[in-house]
């Protein structure tokens, strides 16, 4: 297989009725290659690797497969370690010149609903498990014809696509913007049914049948493509090897410790015959002529060498990964920042935060649909310049110390209050954390406010002559 999935580009202007069946046909052999790695890569994932067709020539009667799954350990830690949390949308930073928008605010809020009841935190853990897995993934955002205006439906359907039967085929021009999003389902009969997706126009085409031209009323691809880096590759991709490694290390040490327990039982000077065979097994006793020798004949390996070996490619596995060692390093006189370095969880904290920058830009494109629909459903006055993803992350790290780190930031007179707010790592929606805190600032400072006594009252009004 290839590392990395390739880009499928089209040097055509526009996709049209008349070119779409010869540019899909195009693209589709590319997608072929890209899906045979991801198949692989979605086989390792579950657990299918090159360990399970072992072939042992010696004793094959013992011949273990065992298969540790890391990559399964890799993928399941990135996606909880980024996407555990619900990504929540919030304010964009406002500047000094800003003010709060209670009506923007309010708006937000209802967004973040409008995606509760549509279920995207759903989708993104299954986005984002394709992500870490094939190297990128899918997203398909329509209207919701079920919605009306009191009903209980969300006016959003978001669904997270299968890598292996969707793409994306970009203009070679230098923008390298999106020409069409496509969608290829095989029905019973082999047939290939593609669904294709413009900015104006919906195709719909078989292997035998004719083109089906629709409008596309959203005047937008309602496909979106989440890569997980610029390469496109899987979390555990380049790392393969040393995950054959493992496996066959395991399974091999599996074997000698059978091989050891079921040893041949050599006879030197003298030989049995196989009624003298029978009773050893029935007796467990050897009874052997003058002068003969009895040993069992076995080969062992060494395990604290085989050991010392496993933790080294495991280690090697976790570092080129980004996935730190939890089960802590050498060294038992490190604290604090030290120990975060050393298993490193710096490392994952920094490709965590190169997968959010990636993840937002294709959010955003994602988002220009959500406001699109909102805008002819509910009649939203959302501006994409209004909101921003926001991640949630539990660094593992004390509360006490971010707490520290606020009022640190809070007592620094040349820092902003909201600034503080979005750094400590807190809070999952800072915004809203910092305007519920001054409101119940200000609601405290009223109870303190001194009470104005008029000091003429209850004088008595009697005039001394």
């Amino acid at each position: 297989m290839s590392y990395g999935r390739l880009k499928i580009y089209s040097d055509a202007k526009e996709i049209t009725a008349e070119n779409v069946v010869d540019e899909v046909s195009k693209a589709y052999a590319v997608h072929c290659r890209n899906r045979a790695d991801i198949k692989t890569l979605w086989e390792y994932y579950r657990g299918k690797t090159k360990i399970l067709n072992k072939v042992k020539e010696v004793r094959e009667e013992i011949n273990h497969r065992i298969n540790e799954n890391r990559a399964y350990e890799i993928v399941k830690f990135h996606k909880g370690y980024v996407f555990g949390e619900p990504i929540q949308y919030v304010r964009r930073e406002r500047t000094a010149a800003k003010q709060a928008d209670d009506v923007i605010a309010a708006d937000i809020n209802s967004l973040n609903g409008y995606m509760a009841d549509a279920n995207k935190s759903a989708c993104d853990n299954a986005l984002s498990e394709w992500m870490y897995v094939a190297g990128t993934g899918y997203r398909l955002t329509l209207p919701n014809v079920k919605w009306t205006v009191d009903g209980d439906e969300s006016p959003l359907c978001i669904y997270a696509l299968d890598p292996m039967k969707t793409f994306t085929v970009r203009s070679t021009d230098i923008d390298e913007h999106t020409l069409m999003a496509v969608c290829c389902v095989e029905r019973e009969n082999n047939e290939k049914v593609f669904s294709v997706y413009t900015e104006n126009w919906y195709f719909e085409f078989t292997d035998f049948g004719a083109v089906i031209t629709k409008p596309n009323p959203l005047g937008m691809i309602p496909i979106i493509e989440y890569p997980a880096e610029n390469a496109r590759l899987g979390v555990f991709e380049v790392a393969m090897p040393q995950l054959d490694a493992l496996d066959e290390l395991q399974s091999n040490r599996m074997d000698d410790i059978v091989q050891f327990v079921n040893s041949f039982l050599g006879i030197f000077g003298g030989e049995l015959d196989e009624e003298t065979y029978r009773k050893l097994n029935d007796w467990k006793t050897l009874c052997l002529p003058e002068g003969a020798d009895a040993k069992y004949l076995s080969a062992t390996l060494s395990q604290a060498d085989v050991q010392t070996l496993k933790n080294d490619i495991y280690s090697s596995i976790l570092t080129i990964c980004g996935v730190p060692n939890r089960n802590g390093g050498s060294s038992t006189s490190d604290t604090g920042s030290a120990v975060i370095l050393r298993d490193g969880w710096e490392s994952a904290e920094a490709r965590a935060k190169a997968t959010e920058e990636i993840f937002k830009c294709s959010e955003t494109e994602f988002l220009k649909i959500i406001l699109r629909i909102l805008r002819d459903t509910v009649g939203t006055k959302l501006r994409l310049s209004d909101i921003t993803p926001h991640f949630t992350r539990r660094n593992y790290d004390n509360i006490a110390s971010k707490s520290q780190v606020l009022i640190a930031m809070l007592n620094n007179p040349k820092i902003h209050p909201e600034v503080a707010y979005a750094s400590c790592g807190m809070f999952p929606d800072p915004e809203s954390a910092y305007l519920q805190g001054m409101a119940y600032y200000e609601e405290q400072m009223k109870k303190w406010e001194p009470i104005e006594v008029d000091e003429t009252e209850g004088e008595d009004d009697v005039q001394v002559s």
